[in-house]
């Protein structure tokens, strides 16, 4: 009930009314739970970058080892940002509906995370909506390798890596003038190419930078 409340800020409708009718006969014991989702629908309403934000997260190849995606999406949405884990070949499709959007009016922050695979196809992705001058306002990749250069709509850049295993440095392409961060994990003996993004303590990093970038814009 509380997802389809959240989808929408407008006048109460009638799924709503009903909500509250149930709510009303089920008795006071829900009370703090009503009060809970309506906390929830107007920080969204009342948070244009909540609303607009959009959070694209892109597993591995056969997107079987990047399940810590799932993890980092739930922990946004629970603080009501919009967050969507895909296989790394909906980058392109994606590319498509984030330009759609924004010829819509939706000018919220765009964060683009990437697991193997998918932490190249997010760059492939920021490229391809660079011509249209749409800003990405962090990119977090997770062991990519040989991945092209940071585009210049990047306006920060994160990439956890292990140089002693699978995943490599990222650089800056031309036209770059945002913040860029390469974090070398390779002390960490507990983390490998297909665990990185299951780390506690990479997870939280993550979410921590996604939730910070929202507020801020």
């Amino acid at each position: 009930m509380a997802a389809g409340l959240i989808g929408s800020c407008g006048p109460t409708s009638g799924g709503v009314a009903e909500a509250l009718g149930t709510h009303v006969q089920n008795g006071r014991n829900h009370v703090g739970s009503w009060a809970g989702v309506i906390g929830v629908i107007t920080l969204l309403c009342c948070s244009p970058a909540l609303a607009d934000s959009r959070v694209i997260l892109l597993r591995g190849w056969f997107g079987v080892f990047s399940t810590g995606l799932d993890d980092i999406a739930d922990t946004l949405k629970a603080k009501g940002i919009r967050a969507e884990v895909a296989g790394h070949l909906y980058w392109k499709t994606a590319a498509d509906e984030i330009l759609r959007e924004r010829a819509e009016g939706k000018t919220g922050p765009l964060v683009l995370v990437g697991h193997s695979q998918g932490a190249n196809n997010v760059i492939d992705l920021a490229r391809a909506i660079e011509a249209h001058n749409v800003p990405v306002a962090l990119l977090v990749t997770l062991a990519p390798y040989r991945q092209d250069p940071v585009p210049g709509n990047v306006m920060r850049a994160i990439n956890y890596y292990q140089s002693s295993g699978w995943g490599a440095p990222i650089t800056a392409g031309p036209g770059f003038r945002g913040k860029l961060f390469n974090i070398d994990v390779r002390e960490d003996s507990t983390v490998t190419h297909i665990n990185i993004d299951k780390s506690a303590h990479i997870q939280a990093e993550i979410a921590r930078e996604i939730a910070a970038v929202v507020k801020a814009n």
